[in-house]
Order: structure tokens, then C-alpha cells, then sequence
């Protein structure tokens, strides 16, 4: 998996596949979609009309996420969305990654689902089979099941200096999973927060406060998932790869006593159904 990927949450259908083909020109190899984001298709049109494009570049080297909604969870339901999903990305061959969106339904139900994603994993036509938004209760409950023949590879959640989720990314690091952090820049919500802003200017002044924290991200252990449909910002945001903060910056970053979520009212972590 790149270390970096392009997120596609409501990116408009009708801006992605030109903002996919740009973004891997640039350098990006990870691209995120979701079947409730409603671009899978022209996320993959993005990534084939690339591939054309750059003969020196093969399908082994892009990295295609996407997940499953919530109303389609279920081992039936499942298996028809998987379907339908493998069918919009056809000219993939493949997912790299699927992943159960979230949580929020019940225990036969995401269980249901994962014995799909276990089934698909086995023929090939998934490569990486993960969650998203699942907290630990969440995990637990699938390691404890007598069904599970294949771990989460994956947990994907709102990740920021002010949002660490300690406990849980020490859980899943110790689980061996990957973490992705979603709304790595806090959908631009603390990009002018005081202290950050003092970072940059006192230490990092060739840098941004978006560059800041995607390589802390980085320098965390977790995948971060950037969007954006402007191409100014997509360079910006791959440079974040070119420098590191020091260890005492980082940790002057780091807030664990805090818990700042950029869409308060979503954080199905919590969901105890």
C-alpha cells in the first residue's frame, strides 16, 4: 500500500476521473472511493485512461480502495454489492482493498458481511479485505467469532493531531493492521490553529500547516487519505512527503488529551448496536 493516498469522499462525479488522472500523473499511486461516494466508475475510467497514458506504469502499481454501504451489509447483501462494485471497476481486474464502511448495523450483520469479504479475498478478485470506523468493540467482536479465517488488514478512521485515538491505534498496531487516516487536514478546519501555525513559521517555513499535518500522519504510522479537487493542492499535499518533523515537534503536535472531530456528529466508534 503507498504511504499516501487520494480520498475521494464528495468528490462530484463529473470532477473525478480527470481529478484521479491528474493526481496519479503527479505521483500518486493510492486512490479511496466508496460505493457511497458514487465515483467508482470514474475513479477506475481515471486510473485506466492513466495506465494508457504511461506504458512504464502497471496495474500492480496503483493501489484501489473502495467499501461497502451500510444498507448492504449482510452476508447476501453483501456478496450482490461486491458484485456490483467489481462490475464498475471491471477494467481493474481487480480491488486491492475492500473495506466495510461502518459499524453501523448489528453483529450478524457485519459478521455476515465479513464471511463475503473472506470469500472474495479467497478468489482473488480482492486483494486486501479491512474495516473502517470500527473501534475496538467493534474488532473484538470479529476476533472472537469461530467464523473468521482471515484478519482485518485494515482499519480506516478520522485521524488528526487533535483526534488520536490512542488506545485504539495502539490496539490495531498491535493487531498488525494498517491504519488509514481519514480527514488528515481536519477538512481544513484547524489549518490556522495557533500553535500550528507558530510550528510553521518558527521551524518549517518552506512548509504549509496541510503539509504539517499529513507528515504527521506520516511520521505517526498511518496512511493518510487527502482530498482535494484543486491540482495546486494535490502537489502541495505529495511534497508533504519530502520532509519530517523533528521528534520534539512531533510531540508537541501530538495532543492524546484531545478529541477533535472535524464533523462532530459522525463517530460511529462509538456505536455500541
Amino acid at each position: 500500500m503507498p504511504c499516501l493516498g487520494l480520498g475521494l469522499y464528495q468528490t462530484p462525479k463529473e470532477e473525478t476521473t480527470n481529478i484521479v488522472h491528474n493526481a496519479l500523473r503527479l505521483g500518486y499511486r493510492q486512490v479511496d472511493s466508496a460505493q457511497l461516494y458514487g465515483n467508482e466508475r470514474e475513479a477506475c475510467l481515471g486510473i485506466t485512461k492513466f495506465l494508457e497514458e504511461s506504458p512504464k506504469v502497471s496495474r500492480s502499481d496503483i493501489f484501489f480502495t473502495t467499501k461497502i454501504k451500510t444498507q448492504d451489509q449482510g452476508y447476501e447483501s453483501a456478496k450482490k454489492s461486491i458484485e456490483e462494485s467489481l462490475n464498475r471497476v471491471k477494467e481493474l481486474d481487480y480491488i486491492d482493498l475492500f473495506l466495510i464502511h461502518a459499524p453501523l448495523t448489528n453483529k450478524e450483520k457485519r459478521l455476515g458481511t465479513w464471511k463475503a469479504f473472506q470469500e472474495y479475498y479467497e478468489t482473488g478478485k480482492i486483494k486486501a479485505i479491512g474495516v473502517s470506523n470500527y473501534g475496538i468493540q467493534h474488532l473484538e467482536e470479529m476476533y472472537q467469532w469461530d467464523g473468521l479465517k482471515i484478519d482485518p488488514m485494515v482499519n480506516q478512521y478520522e485521524l488528526n493531531p487533535w483526534l488520536t485515538r490512542k488506545e485504539l491505534s495502539n490496539y490495531c498496531h498491535q493487531k498488525g493492521m494498517i491504519i488509514q487516516a481519514y480527514s488528515p487536514l481536519t477538512r481544513a478546519r484547524r489549518l490556522q490553529d495557533p500553535e500550528l501555525v507558530k510550528l510553521v513559521e518558527d521551524s518549517y517555513p518552506e512548509q504549509t500547516s496541510a503539509q504539517i499535518l499529513v507528515n504527521w500522519s506520516l511520521q505517526m504510522g498511518f496512511v493518510p487519505l487527502v482530498k482535494t479537487v484543486h491540482e495546486d493542492r494535490l502537489k502541495e499535499n505529495i511534497k508533504s512527503c519530502d520532509f519530517e518533523l523533528s521528534s520534539a515537534d512531533l510531540k508537541k503536535l501530538t495532543h492524546d488529551d484531545q478529541y477533535y472531530l472535524s464533523q462532530p456528529k459522525w463517530d460511529p466508534i462509538k456505536y455500541e448496536g
